[in-house]
């Protein structure tokens, strides 16, 4: 089942529990909330607290994305906030592995195990994530360099997504497909087609004035490209 994960780094803060409510009620299956802190990327967002609040306003899963330096710093306070999923960047973790068995062995605030990622930016290769593939649930390929919303998708992308599909299939793995940057009703059906299964989205969702039109007619396209196939 395709998820769209609506990323609140383009919600209207001064109502956020509302922009929640409307993203769930227009069929969002999780709420991607950007972590940055200055340093790996070059814009500040928000901490722990912000995780808190969400959880406590929806029921969406709640994917955290940690756009920082240090995250086995950090990862303990969000898995306390109420991350669902973390993800990190392969880019950011001097020992991946043990970073990922960090998530792992984390729960929540509901007590429940928490799923890991691992990002990759778009000049970083595949071969980053090869020897932790197993033990992932989700690999997120930026298709746009991380840091600022609103940027257009990088096309080239697509031939990166469609060979860690056929990783995954080769390796038997778990994990599914989640692209983020420039996701968008026009380039949705492409990112779909080449194995994509989570898709997040934030001005292409919160800029326009119908949540519910935006996400399914991205559902639909996505809908559309998984028929066609390759």
């Amino acid at each position: 089942m395709a998820i769209i994960a609506p990323s609140i780094l383009s919600a209207d803060f001064t109502k956020l529990g509302k922009e929640l409510k409307d993203i769930d009620d227009a069929g969002a299956k999780w709420v991607h909330i950007d972590v940055m802190d200055g340093q790996f990327v070059p814009n500040i967002s928000y901490g722990p607290i912000i995780v808190e609040a969400c959880s406590r306003a929806t029921d969406l899963l709640l994917d955290v994305h940690l756009m920082i330096e240090r995250p086995d710093q950090m990862i303990p306070a969000f898995a306390k906030a109420g991350a669902d999923l973390i993800c990190v960047h392969a880019e950011a973790c001097t020992h991946l592995h043990r970073t990922v068995q960090l998530i792992k062995q984390s729960k929540n605030d509901k007590k429940n195990p928490i799923k890991a990622g691992v990002a990759l930016n778009p000049g970083t290769p595949l071969s980053a994530i090869e020897w932790v593939l197993d033990s992932l649930d989700f690999v997120l390929i930026m298709s746009v360099n991380p840091g600022f919303g609103g940027q257009s998708f990088i096309p080239s992308t697509l031939e990166k997504i469609r060979t860690l599909d056929q990783m995954i299939k080769e390796r038997n793995s778990r994990a599914i497909i989640q692209v983020d940057g420039g996701v968008a009703p026009d380039t949705i059906f492409d990112v779909a087609k080449v194995g994509t299964e989570s898709f997040v989205a934030g001005s292409a969702i919160f800029n326009t004035p119908d949540y519910t039109a935006t996400i399914q007619g991205m559902l639909e396209k996505i809908n559309q490209a998984k028929s066609h196939g390759d």
